[in-house]
C-alpha cells in the first residue's frame, strides 16, 4: 500500500483557512441567532425600512417601506444569505483543512465577498444611506455592519495572498 506524500502546510494557508473558520462561525452564529430569535432583528429591520426613527426629511421619507410584508421578506432574504455565506464559508474551511488549497481560495472568497456584499452594500450603503439609517439613535448598525466588513475584507485579503514557497524565495 502507498501513500502520497503530502504537501506540507504553509503557515500562510494555515492562516488562511483558520480565518475563514473564524467568518465561518461568525456568520453561522449570526444566522443562526436570526432564525431563533428571530423577533429582534426582525424589529431592527422593520425600523429601518419604515425610517420612523430617523430626521423625517420630507425629502427622504419617500423611500420608506411600510409594509410589514416586504419588511419581513426582505429580513427572510438577509437570514438565507448570511445561511449561504456561512456554508459556502464552512466549504472553503473544509477544502482549506484538507489541503486543497485552489478549491479552498475560490470558495472562502465567494463566501467573504457574500459577507462584504451583505454588510457594505446592503447594511452600509442601502440601509445606512438609503434609508439613512445613520440618523436613528435606537436604531442604527452601521458600527457592527463596518466590523464585520472590516473583518471579512481582511480575512479575503489573507485568503487572497500570493504563495510564496521556499524554492521560489530563495
Amino acid at each position: 500500500m502507498s501513500t502520497t506524500p503530502r504537501t506540507p502546510r504553509s503557515a500562510l494557508s494555515l492562516t488562511a483557512t483558520l480565518l475563514t473558520a473564524t467568518v465561518a462561525l461568525y456568520m453561522a452564529l449570526v444566522a443562526f441567532g436570526n432564525i431563533t430569535d428571530f423577533g429582534t432583528n426582525q424589529q431592527f429591520v422593520r425600523h429601518v425600512l419604515a425610517m420612523d426613527t430617523t430626521f423625517k426629511d420630507d425629502d427622504l421619507m419617500w423611500r420608506s417601506v411600510t409594509s410589514k410584508g416586504l419588511q419581513d421578506a426582505a429580513y427572510v432574504a438577509i437570514i438565507v444569505w448570511e445561511t449561504v455565506a456561512a456554508l459556502v464559508l464552512l466549504y472553503g474551511t473544509w477544502l482549506g483543512a484538507r489541503n486543497d488549497l485552489g478549491r479552498a481560495r475560490r470558495f472562502s472568497t465567494y463566501g467573504l465577498l457574500m459577507v462584504m456584499l451583505l454588510f457594505g452594500a446592503g447594511f452600509i450603503g442601502i440601509g445606512g444611506e438609503w434609508f439613512s439609517m445613520w440618523q436613528s439613535k435606537d436604531w442604527n448598525g452601521l458600527d457592527a455592519a463596518t466590523r464585520a466588513f472590516t473583518f471579512s475584507g481582511v480575512v479575503l485579503l489573507v485568503v487572497n495572498l500570493p504563495v510564496v514557497t521556499e524554492r521560489s524565495a530563495t
